[in-house]
Formats: C-alpha cells, sequence, structure tokens
C-alpha cells in the first residue's frame, strides 16, 4: 500500500486518538508519541470484555462518582406526541415518545446545575457534543449535548457517549464563557429509550439509590418512598471500553487491519468515526477537538 492510501487511516486514527487525550485531559503532544510507540505491538481489541454481565448498568453505577452526571443539557429537545419539547420544560406526569413509538408518562425528571466555583465541577461533567448527522443521515436532527457516561441506542446496544468520541462529530466541548452547566435526567416506569433532538438515548436507569446524586433527589424520595432502593431492568445491554480496549481498537484501524476489530461496539464506532471524517471532509460539520 502506497504512502498515499496509507494517510486517511492514520488521520482517521489521529483525530480519534486526540478527541479521547481530551477528554482524558491528556496533553495532545504526549498523545502523537503514544500513538507512534504503539503502533508496531498491536493486539486484538477489547483489553477488557465489551459487555460485561456481571455489572448491567455499566454506563451508571459501574465506575463512576457518585456526582458524576449522567444526563442531557438544558436546551435538549425531547420528543413527546405533541413534538419536541425542551427538557427544561416538561414535568413528571407529561407524556414522552420512546423508540418504539409507544408514548409513556414521566415518573420524574432529576435536575443538577454544576457551578464553575462549586466543588464539584470537573472534567467529568463537561458535555460531549454529537453533531448533526453523526450518527446517520438523519440522526440526530441538531447538535445533542450529553454527559460523557450518557448512553445512547446504537445497533441494539447502549453505549456511553464517552466511547464514541472520534474528535470530529462527538467530542467532548469544554464549555466557553459558561459558568454553569444545568443537565435534566428523564425517568419512566421503566428503562425505556427516549428520542432527544432525534437521537435515541437512554431514559434514567434507577439503581441503588442514584437518585441521590441529584439536587431533587428529595422530591423523588417524598413521591416514591417505595422505590428508595429500587433498581429497574435494563432495556438492553450497556456496552463500554476500557481505556486500554478502546485505544487497541483505535490502533487497528490506523494501522489498516480492521479485520481486527470484531466485538459489535467497535464495529459501531467504526462506522460512525469514518463517517465523521467524511462529513469533516465534506464540510458539513468542524472539528471539536479541544
Amino acid at each position: 500500500m502506497t504512502e498515499r492510501n496509507q494517510r486517511p487511516k492514520v488521520s482517521l486514527a489521529r483525530r480519534h486518538f486526540l478527541g479521547l487525550a481530551a477528554s482524558a485531559g491528556v496533553r495532545i503532544a504526549a498523545a502523537g508519541s503514544i500513538i507512534a510507540a504503539a503502533f508496531p505491538s498491536v493486539g486484538q481489541a477489547g483489553g477488557r470484555p465489551w459487555w460485561n454481565p456481571r455489572h448491567p448498568g455499566l454506563g451508571h453505577g459501574y465506575g463512576r462518582g457518585k456526582h458524576d452526571p449522567m444526563c442531557l443539557l438544558r436546551g435538549t429537545a425531547i420528543m413527546t406526541p405533541c413534538g419536541d419539547v425542551r427538557i427544561e420544560d416538561l414535568r413528571v406526569g407529561d407524556l414522552v415518545k420512546t423508540l418504539s413509538g409507544k408514548a409513556m408518562p414521566i415518573k420524574w425528571i432529576g435536575h443538577h446545575i454544576y457551578r464553575r466555583t462549586g466543588r464539584h465541577w470537573s472534567k467529568a461533567v463537561v458535555p460531549i457534543r454529537i453533531a448533526r448527522f453523526a450518527l446517520d443521515d438523519r440522526t440526530p436532527k441538531k447538535d445533542l449535548y450529553l454527559s460523557a457516561r450518557h448512553a445512547i441506542f446504537i445497533d441494539g446496544m447502549l453505549v456511553r457517549a464517552q466511547d464514541l468520541v472520534n474528535g470530529t462529530t462527538i467530542a467532548p466541548v469544554p464549555p466557553v464563557g459558561q459558568d454553569t452547566l444545568e443537565y435534566f435526567h428523564i425517568m419512566l416506569d421503566s428503562h425505556d429509550v427516549l428520542l432527544a433532538e432525534g437521537a435515541p438515548v437512554e431514559s434514567s436507569l434507577l439503581e441503588r439509590g442514584n437518585y441521590e446524586a441529584f439536587t431533587n433527589f428529595g422530591e423523588f424520595a417524598r413521591l416514591y418512598p417505595a422505590d428508595r432502593c429500587a433498581t429497574m431492568i435494563p432495556c438492553a445491554p450497556y456496552v463500554g471500553y476500557g481505556g486500554r480496549g478502546h485505544l487497541k481498537a483505535l490502533l487497528h484501524l490506523a494501522t489498516g487491519r480492521p479485520d481486527r476489530i470484531g466485538s459489535p461496539l467497535d464495529v459501531a464506532w467504526s462506522r460512525i468515526a469514518v463517517r465523521g471524517e467524511e462529513l469533516l471532509r465534506a464540510g458539513e460539520t468542524t472539528s471539536v477537538q479541544r
């Protein structure tokens, strides 16, 4: 293969890695040397199992801090039987549409405000932008902003936004000129998939008292005293990368060995990452690396 033919793959990998580095707080200068050093010894992807059945709430209770946000940013449009409604304008009892087309009433809406001067402000609260049409030709309809560990429903799986980062159409977007971030999370009677800016995202998965991470946890305890220790069953398997598995999958693409990428998550990430590069070249999106 000629150098000219190799360049797009290396470009894709390098761009994606820089996006990962931004989300993890790694210096971009160091990222290049890490990639270069890792290229000669690419192993099979998946340093961790791509789905851990012992931790069905991988995107929630597994490996997260108590105050990590799991929600959608203020201003996000949620599909209802009457059309799109901004998430902050919804109330308990309002109907929202699920991916199946069924309308379900809102059980509760978790709410949290992160202030730059507050003790819970950290890189973990920085939203990830999923650009318009990042997932396919129609989805999402507009740029979607959600927390890093909020899951999107893709190919029958629930995948955290942070595991889809590619540095082009999906990447962290540090707030510029903002001192507060306001997040909301919709809970239904059961775990399901909602439509946010047209994209399929999870509703709140109640488990092990995780509602206490929200500012208005007292409201939930008052409304549903019998559910304080309740746990919902996930509507689909959560999948995710460990840091090692994510890097290895990336390196397989960089070295032109996509045949070594075989898990459903690898396939979905590769498809979306390649689409991101195509949209960038066509001028239909802009890189959001920081």
